[in-house]
């Protein structure tokens, strides 16, 4: 069952991230679905401080395409947002980061979830005027288990 919440300044959003950090394990691929502006960067920042990355490294990989930050679990951030079609995202080695012990971020997932693992966890942000709404979906026990510890 999918989890709700409402962000409205940004340290509720920083929260958010540490709290997702917390949660997050090798091997974990998470799905980030939003409009542009909607905070996807600004939440894989922050889950990336929570795991040790330098916070002034961190940005867009938009057109770098995939960012990788290192942190106490390595943080690999995709932008598919330029990319025109799912073999795209497989010639960068998607398949190799998603198996690999980091955690994937990947923004824009909703335009290839094809290409993401069976199990993920599908974070949907949207903003709403004054906040942000968002929507946390595990697919599969791990993933559940992660958005059901959000919830509380």
């Amino acid at each position: 069952m999918p989890a709700s919440l409402r962000l409205v300044t940004l340290e509720d959003t920083s929260r958010f991230g540490r709290r997702l950090a917390e949660l997050l394990f090798p091997g974990a691929v998470v799905g980030l679905v939003g409009p542009l502006g909607a905070g996807k960067t600004t939440l894989v920042r922050s889950v990336a401080v929570g795991l040790g990355a330098d916070e002034r490294v961190v940005s867009s990989p938009t057109f770098a395409l995939i960012h990788e930050y290192p942190a106490r679990i390595p943080v690999y951030h995709f932008d598919t947002y330029r990319l025109a079609d799912a073999e795209s995202i497989l010639a960068l080695g998607a398949e190799e980061y998603f198996s690999g012990n980091g955690v994937c971020f990947v923004e824009w997932a909703d335009r290839f979830e094809s290409t993401l693992p069976a199990e993920y966890l599908r974070i949907e942000i949207k903003p709403s005027g004054e906040f942000r709404e968002v929507t946390i979906t595990g697919r599969g026990p791990a993933y559940e288990a992660v958005a059901c510890q959000l919830s509380n």
